[in-house]
């Protein structure tokens, strides 16, 4: 006996309440969702509950331990990302033979680049406002492995990472460079130590914080010999844990310029443990981009040539 599909044909009210939903989830909770959707709480937990119903699964605990997604929650959420943004392409597609610049364009940056002097993507951002005023920016900042599944699955158009290792389904264009040092805090036992009385040896020998994902950070980490003692998921994390002075870690030098000039950290011998990040901007291979997100990907380009 072949069972029948629980949902069914997706209605209109589906796609609302999935709105509501993915609202919620990117607000965390219900009360803070209240602006954002411009509804009252006890409207927006009738729509998940009628979501709830609909659907045949519970989405979401909420009470006094805060709001958090069951299991199936959190697949029901990332199903409903991927239908908005197929919506979306699709309403870029209508836009586009009526040759409009409209809609909404859902972008993904890796984290800790504004400070880089050779980072344009505010540039970049501009030329698009002016080429492209009627079109919503929601910019994200995410792990690399998040922005690459991200702009492969169709949530995000357009992403901006470190490159590490290619993928034959996505579309890579040079952007800009970071230059990578190795640094200690100032109430680290190598902080007083002249460069020369160093060596790679007791630099190895020191606890050391390297993202947990694959990255250029991994790479090199391996290839210098250097054993996570403490993992992070972003540059913010590998400061605060370089910082505590227990940890040495590997960030952009732009980054930690403000660190450096105020001696709370110091480069460990610079000419060995370094290394420099080639930034890409990233679109899926196929289907081939809207035209709003051409644009983006054209003022990109532009900005950070020569």
């Amino acid at each position: 006996m072949v069972k029948k599909a629980l949902l069914g044909t997706v209605t209109d009210n589906d796609l609302r309440l999935l709105r509501v939903f993915r609202a919620v989830v990117a607000c965390g909770g219900f009360a803070a969702a209240e602006l954002e959707l411009n509804i009252n709480r006890s409207t927006i937990s009738r729509h998940i509950k009628d979501l709830e119903t609909r659907l045949g699964v519970t989405l979401c605990r909420r009470g006094r331990g805060g709001f958090s997604l069951t299991t199936e929650g959190e697949n029901v959420h990332l199903g409903s990302l991927k239908i908005m943004a197929a919506m979306d392409d699709f309403q870029q597609e209508v836009n586009d033979l009526h040759q409009r610049l409209t809609g909404s364009i859902c972008i993904a940056i890796f984290d800790k680049t504004a400070t880089n002097r050779q980072c344009r993507i505010h540039t970049a951002l501009a030329t698009f406002d002016r080429e492209a005023p009627h079109v919503h920016p929601e910019i994200y900042v995410e792990p690399i492995n998040a922005i690459e599944n991200g702009v492969m699955e169709g949530r995000f158009q357009l992403g901006i990472i470190p490159n590490h290792r290619p993928s034959s389904s996505l579309d890579y264009y040079r952007l800009f460079d970071e230059q990578m040092y190795l640094y200690c805090s100032d109430s680290h036992p190598l902080f007083d130590i002249k460069t020369s009385d160093m060596s790679v040896t007791e630099i190895n020998k020191c606890k050391y914080v390297g993202i947990g994902y694959h990255s250029p950070n991994m790479e090199v980490g391996r290839q210098l010999g250097q054993h996570r003692d403490a993992t992070a998921y972003d540059q913010e994390a590998v400061a605060h844990l370089v910082l505590s002075g227990a940890y040495l870690g590997y960030l952009p030098e732009h980054y930690a310029e403000s660190f450096v000039n105020s001696g709370r950290m110091r480069a460990l011998l610079p000419q060995e443990f370094q290394y420099n990040c080639e930034f890409s901007a990233i679109v899926r291979h196929a289907p081939q981009a809207n035209r709003v997100t051409q644009t983006l990907l054209h003022a990109l380009v532009s900005a950070h040539e020569g």
